[in-house]
């Protein structure tokens, strides 16, 4: 076993592929098992929380089942709204809370698109812009959860990092149910 100190290129070669490739994510592991809970520092998140802020949830899983700790973030993009509820009665100033990029919780949620867990956060308060969880809505094909966002006054013409709105997004996937609701 490498008692070498892990370098910030090594743990950035790991947290990159944890948004969306399982087979590097893999690899990596089973070279450097150390790999599993080290934080990026420039982006200041790890595998399992870049893998949770996109929503993919094969990689997350994967992480999980090797052992890294269930957060709340990642426990809302699963849709868990038990875990969800035990980490806020543990925690309930994390109600409003972000995770890494400052990416709200009910962006995560929205990725679930388990529409009684965002129910639940809004009636514990969560008072978070509906605006950019519809365009993770719209990225799952959540009509659902596209709807409930919508009923709270979700803006659909927020754009996210490419430009593109959650209509632009229904578009793109072909999506539609999605394509008739946001136009």
């Amino acid at each position: 076993m490498n008692s070498d100190p892990l370098t910030q290129e090594q743990i950035r070669n790991f947290v990159l592929p944890a948004h969306g490739n399982l087979e590097v994510v893999k690899q990596l592991l089973a070279e450097e098992p150390r790999l599993l809970n080290e934080k990026y520092e420039e982006f200041d998140e790890t595998a399992l929380e870049a893998a949770s802020h996109v929503g993919n949830r094969p990689i997350a899983e994967f992480l999980l089942e090797q052992g890294a700790p269930m957060n709340i973030y990642t426990a809302a993009m699963f849709g868990l709204k038990d875990e969800v509820a035990a980490f806020l009665d543990a925690s309930p100033e994390l109600i409003n809370g972000n995770g890494v990029h400052g990416i709200s919780l009910l962006y995560h949620a929205a990725l679930s698109g388990n529409v009684d867990l965002v129910e639940m956060l809004a009636e514990r308060g969560n008072t978070q812009s509906p605006d950019q969880p519809l365009l993770a809505a719209a990225s799952y094909g959540r009509i659902e959860m596209a709807k409930w966002l919508l009923a709270r006054g979700a803006d659909k013409t927020t754009t996210n990092f490419q430009n593109k709105t959650a209509l632009d997004i229904a578009e793109l996937r072909e999506d539609e149910k999605l394509i008739a609701l946001l136009s």
